[in-house]
């Protein structure tokens, strides 16, 4: 493989932080690193270092004579009067770039929604940020430098770049290499083949690792977990050193004996998964059968319908999360579960317990604050909370959502958007709602900012919903995923984002397919790991004299139970319990068979087997379990 880039022991202080010190990293053809390091760290630095844009304190960066490299930044810059055929072609001949197949691709890829001879001044700041990708992409370099590029795209958007990257930079005797600094962890994983971190620490260390960003997270546990087995060597050296120095005689010596299987102790340390049956009890215990349900509701704006009669329900611990082309009405559904807008028509029906807390993408919510620290601002709220069983103060609170003790005391007008972000996040949550909406909160968030958030919402019991184009974030906090593919519907996605990607490409709509649309009943938005179940059809397929009575409510109330139905209920309830509760101990007992001896190869695939076996059969008891505790009233 052919050398492009290289830094060469690169050094950079700004004030009185060190960000870089003697840092040598190297670009082959083929490489698609991806950078990672909290927010503040200097990963975009790097990355300007690594373009020529900024001069290092010491060392040098060197490039390959005749290689094109190109760079995208987190700023748009358009020249007065440019067109976007302008900003992507420059001065070439339509012919000349329309009979590419990749130029092509590109165009559809990301400009398909866009006239090509409209001014550059009128677009968003999301167009802008497409359309300087889209001409870094056309220019085709053989070193492409992304500074946060899946800004602004939506989860179509996300996996046509993936898969423009790989094919371009990834398939076999590719030449050219590709660096990307994101915070989308799908992403890194998708297109990533080596990731660096950039530390922060005030050391001034940049760390490789091999593989993607899954490979990246195990590695890094790995090197803690060896780090701690170091340190904890030492201070038992030390203690006995002590020991020796006080009791003024030689001391007996013994050599201690490790046992170092990096796998097995990264397994033994692995946190429980979140127990979705017991946290929908706690909720149903907080918030009642009802929460929010939309029935029949049309919401329309200047020149098209952005919901058209949707019936969506949501119950107690339902984790929803929703996905959609941009402008689909992703926000406005958000506005209408929180009570900020009223529907066109149909109505927006709230359980008597709700309280709703909503993160916007207004991080200017903080302005009345900017006086007060983070500390004071979440103490004001709440002095304490109790988070998966805990009851952590608002200095533990701050710390765990990755708020050094320095960053915690300094006042709100002079935290990083990153950090008001979390804040945003913290505030909402001391106020302890039991219905939770988020509106892309992964924006401005580093990647461990972000597992620090998933592990807070892992424990969290109520009702959440999430819009975002972050398919890590909706696939690690939610238990189903819903669609807006603007056509006015909301669609059920048991298959999750992958099936939304594929309803995209095949350009089927709810009416063509067979999956649950937006007429959805109760059950059928269940998060409890409960199959996707059939809605009643659209109002289309009604009598004119049904219509009336049956789209209204997709789901009629039933009778409340009597008595008897709900003592079976509970009974069953308690039988369910029982029988989870010895899978439970069978699995662990299987577990501690595998791990027992895991190169005894047919013994763990049967033991193996026995496990999905125990799998299938909890989830359909968790599904029983839910529809027996609705019995029960």
């Amino acid at each position: 493989m052919a050398h492009l880039l290289g830094a060469d022991g690169i050094s950079l202080t700004i004030g009185t932080r060190t960000l870089l010190d003697d840092v040598s990293l190297g670009l082959d053809d083929g490489d698609r690193v991806g950078v990672v390091g909290p927010n503040g760290a200097g990963k975009s630095t790097l990355l300007r270092l690594l373009a020529g844009t900024a001069v290092p304190d010491g060392g040098r960066v060197t490039r390959v004579g005749g290689s094109r490299l190109g760079m995208l930044d987190q700023r748009d810059v358009s020249p007065p009067g440019a067109t976007i055929r302008d900003l992507v072609h420059g001065d070439d001949a339509t012919h000349a770039w329309a009979s590419d197949a990749r130029i092509r691709d590109v165009h559809a890829g990301l400009l398909s929604d866009l006239d090509l001879d409209q001014p550059a001044t009128t677009l968003s700041g999301g167009q802008r940020r497409r359309v300087a990708l889209a001409a870094l992409l056309v220019e085709d370099p053989d070193v492409l430098l992304l500074d946060e590029p899946t800004n602004h795209l939506d989860v179509e958007g996300v996996a046509w770049l993936a898969d423009h990257l790989k094919q371009r930079y990834g398939r076999p005797g590719a030449t050219g290499a590709l660096v990307v600094v994101t915070h989308d962890r799908w992403f890194l994983d998708e297109v990533c083949t080596r990731m660096w971190e950039v530390r922060g620490d005030g050391t001034g260390a940049v760390d490789g690792y091999e593989g993607g960003y899954a490979a990246y997270v195990l590695a890094r546990a790995e090197r803690n977990r060896q780090a701690a087995a170091a340190a904890e060597k030492r201070d038992n050296l030390l203690r006995k050193e002590l020991a020796w120095l006080r009791r003024g005689a030689p001391a007996r010596t013994s050599k201690p004996k490790f046992r170092l299987d990096a796998a097995a102790a990264l397994i033994a340390d692995e946190p429980p998964p979140r127990d979705s049956v017991e946290l929908t009890r706690m909720a149903a215990r907080r918030l009642g059968k009802d929460v929010l349900d939309l029935e029949d509701v049309t919401v329309t704006v200047p020149g098209r319908t952005l919901l058209d009669g949707v019936t969506w329900r949501l119950g107690p611990g339902d984790r929803f999360g929703v996905v959609g082309v941009n402008g689909a009405g992703k926000t406005t559904l958000l506005a209408l579960l929180a009570g900020r807008r009223e529907p066109d028509a149909g109505r927006v029906r709230r359980g008597k317990t709700v309280h709703v807390a909503e993160l916007t993408q207004d991080v200017g919510e903080l302005d009345d604050v900017g006086h007060l620290t983070a500390v004071q601002v979440v103490d004001r709220e709440k002095r304490t909370v109790v988070v998966g069983g805990k009851e952590l103060t608002a200095g533990q609170l701050t710390e765990r959502l990755g708020f050094t003790r320095e960053r915690a005391h300094t006042p709100v007008r002079d935290l990083s958007g990153g950090e008001r972000r979390r804040l945003q996040l913290l505030r909402l949550l001391v106020s302890e709602p039991n219905v939770l909406l988020l509106d892309e909160p992964t924006n401005d968030l580093d990647t461990d900012t972000l597992a620090a958030v998933e592990d807070l919402l892992d424990g969290w019991p109520g009702t959440l919903v999430v819009v975002s184009h972050d398919r890590y974030l909706l696939e690690r906090v939610c238990d189903r995923q819903w669609a807006l593919l603007g056509d006015g519907t909301i669609r059920d996605l048991p298959g999750g984002v992958e099936q939304y990607l594929e309803l995209r490409r095949s350009g089927s709509g709810p009416a063509s397919a067979g999956t649950t649309s937006s007429r959805g009943d109760r059950s059928a938005a269940r998060s409890a790991g409960a199959p996707a179940r059939h809605s009643q059809p659209r109002d289309e397929a009604l009598p004119a004299d049904a219509s009336a009575s049956a789209v209204g409510s997709a789901a009629p109330a039933a009778a409340a139970p009597s008595a008897a139905e709900a003592r079976a209920a509970k009974k069953a309830i308690a039988r369910i319990e029982r029988r989870l509760e010895r899978i439970a101990q069978e699995e662990a007992e299987l577990h501690e068979k595998i791990a027992a001896d895991p190169t005894a190869y047919e013994e763990v695939a049967r033991l193996d087997a026995r496990l999905q076996e125990l799998a299938a059969e909890k989830e359909g008891l968790e599904l029983e379990w839910l529809e027996a505790a609705e019995a029960a009233g």
